[in-house]
């Protein structure tokens, strides 16, 4: 399929599936009747709160217990704008009792910020309780006098107002299918996978998780409203925390940060509880079989969704793989102008005439004077500095414990409360976060694996570069790093493939300074090999510095003109590589490795 077309089909194939939906719906408000009307409406609404369910737990990776609580806040807004007959009629009304949640679970999000896992989820079942008690005292408005909630003109009755639910979830599923694929959406998920690696990338950690809380909280507000307008006269015992509790264990375990499996969660939520009373069995039972299947999902660590979902995957990787067989020449072995082989593509020379020549070539992109950094009496950094010039290549080296990783971890902005100065470009970097250095043009990668598996090659590319980027751009990118194509999951490719997307994804950021942290791990000795070639080029192709930190000195003889060596915190040496590696201070701190200073 050609590009262009290509790009057609993915930006409207959504609204077709909607339109399907809706379609079905309308099918389905016509044929159904009395009771299963009422059941497919308490169907929808619950969908959408599992909706918004699937964004906090799934794809933010926290855990929020009071979904519910949240829908009673859309209801009661919903019933209060009824009661006083506001102005803007139903939709008007849910919109705003969409935007009221979001409004509460940004400030329910705020412990977030410092809480994780059973201590967060303990924060929000507490306000789901508190909220529970609050409702049973105020109740909802025009509940003492019988004042019913008013309904859309157009849906006034239960057949049509199911119809409008649909609508609603519709244009709710298209909302979050677009976020999902969007900058939020990557990095919510990034925020689940690594803290340290999201805000590498220039993305602010605390806003990943409040928009997360706003967008899954407004999404239980619909839902609440549009259960007001369902019951008319809502209660609190419709927004129970039980119920919050069971709603976030079909979340989890459908897999509801994916539409179809929170709509199909939202079947469950009836089905159950309905096939319970034909079997004469205590409703009570249903929690237990919800608990039954949410433990099962949260050991085996995957989910419904996905396991269907992974299936379809791994034949979709064998047709790329073939594909990529049968054309060779779209990320074949290739050559660097010097003639060591790679396994991408070369970049066109129209690439690197985009970047930015060094204002002055001479001055040092990066500076670094006194810097300390104390853990109680121990010195891991002691009066380290040095210069990094701009358009060069600096390697960082030291045996294990020198003080590498709190060398990166302090110019990066991790490790704050440090001693001496650290100068990007002339520009004082103190009191500077790590998204605002990053933010700034100083960008690292990990030792770790930071890269989540759950965004695709290009999502992840696009979401690291924080700028625009077309698609030609990225591949011909991909390609001379040797990485999979653009469309790949990052979850079908192995660790150290993923450390090539990590780099590729930084320079593509256009950094001042990027600093690789032992990017040859994971690596083959041919992969290792190319690696060392696409370093060596990289200064003059992208306009970028470099400082690699890596333990094989081979690599760095290969990349590395100017080297800096750390013992102990201090700087044993500095400058030119062959005077360094003459050094007898570092020969001697090697000492095991002499024979690779030979």
């Amino acid at each position: 399929m050609p590009l262009a077309d290509r790009s057609w089909f993915r930006l409207t194939w959504p609204f077709a599936v909607a339109l399907v939906g809706i379609a079905v719906g309308y099918a389905l408000s016509e044929g159904l009747s009395g009771y299963f009307v009422f059941l497919a409406v308490s169907a929808v609404t619950a969908a959408t709160a599992i909706l918004g369910l699937g964004i906090i737990t799934g794809s933010a990776g926290m855990i929020a217990l009071c979904q519910l609580t949240f829908a009673a806040v859309g209801a009661w807004i919903v019933a209060g704008l009824s009661y006083i007959d506001a102005p803007g009629g139903f939709a008007v009304w849910l919109v705003a009792g969409g935007i009221g949640a979001g409004i509460v679970g940004i400030l329910v999000g705020l412990p977030a910020l410092r809480l994780r896992g059973v201590n967060l989820a303990v924060v929000t079942l507490g306000f789901a309780a508190a909220a529970d008690v609050t409702l049973v005292q105020i109740q909802f408005p025009g509940s003492a006098d019988g004042t019913a909630v008013q309904r859309p003109d157009l849906f006034a009755d239960d057949r049509s107002y199911f119809f409008f639910s649909v609508i609603v979830l519709a244009a709710c599923g298209l909302a979050v299918f677009f976020l999902q694929r969007g900058r939020w959406g990557s990095s919510w998920k990034s925020v689940a996978f690594s803290e340290r690696g999201t805000a590498s990338a220039g993305q602010s950690v605390p806003g990943a998780k409040l928009t997360a809380f706003a967008i899954s909280a407004a999404l239980g507000g619909i839902s609440g409203g549009l259960i007001a307008g369902q019951v008319q006269l809502p209660f609190a015992s419709s927004f129970t925390p039980l119920q919050s509790l069971a709603l976030y264990v079909l979340a989890v375990m459908s897999g509801a940060y994916l539409i179809d499996m929170a709509i199909f969660g939202g079947i469950l939520w009836v089905l159950v509880p309905e096939l319970l009373k034909q079997w004469g069995i205590k409703l009570d039972w249903g929690f237990v079989i919800f608990g039954a299947l949410g433990v099962q999902a949260l050991t085996s660590g995957t989910n419904l969704g996905q396991g269907i979902r992974n299936l379809f995957y791994r034949r979709a990787d064998k047709r790329l793989a073939a594909r990529a067989e049968a054309e060779p020449d779209a990320g074949g072995p290739a050559s660097t102008s010097s003639g060591a082989p790679l396994d991408g593509a070369e970049i066109s020379t129209t690439t690197v005439a985009a970047i930015d020549p060094v204002a002055d070539a001479n001055a040092p992109v990066l500076v670094v004077e006194g810097l300390t950094v104390e853990f109680g009496a121990l010195k891991a950094l002691d009066d380290v500095s040095f210069e990094v010039p701009a358009g060069t290549i600096m390697g960082l080296i030291g045996p294990n414990g020198a003080g590498k990783s709190t060398f990166v971890d302090a110019i990066s902005g991790f490790l704050p409360r440090h001693g001496g100065r650290v100068l990007l470009d002339g520009a004082d970097l103190a009191g500077l976060s790590p998204t605002q250095r990053a933010r700034q043009g100083l960008r690292r990668t990990y030792q770790q694996d930071r890269v989540p598996p759950s965004l695709t090659v290009e999502a992840y590319v696009r979401f690291v570069a924080r700028r625009r980027l077309d698609r030609d751009e990225i591949e011909r990118t991909l390609a001379y790093f040797g990485c999979p194509p653009a469309r790949s999951r990052l979850s079908s490719v192995d660790v150290g493939t993923r450390r090539l997307v990590e780099v590729a994804a930084n320079v593509l950021a256009k950094p001042r300074l990027l600093i690789l942290d032992e990017p040859a791990a994971g690596l083959s000795h041919e992969e290792h090999l190319a690696l060392a070639v696409r370093l060596r080029d990289l200064p003059a192709r992208f306009g970028i510095s470099l400082v690699i930190i890596e333990h094989d000195l081979d690599l760095v003889r290969s990349v590395c003109p100017r080297l800096t060596v750390l013992d102990f915190g201090r700087v044993l040496a500095s400058g030119p590589q062959t005077d360094v590696l003459d050094d007898p201070a570092v020969i001697k701190a090697y000492m095991g490795e002499t024979e690779l200073l030979q």
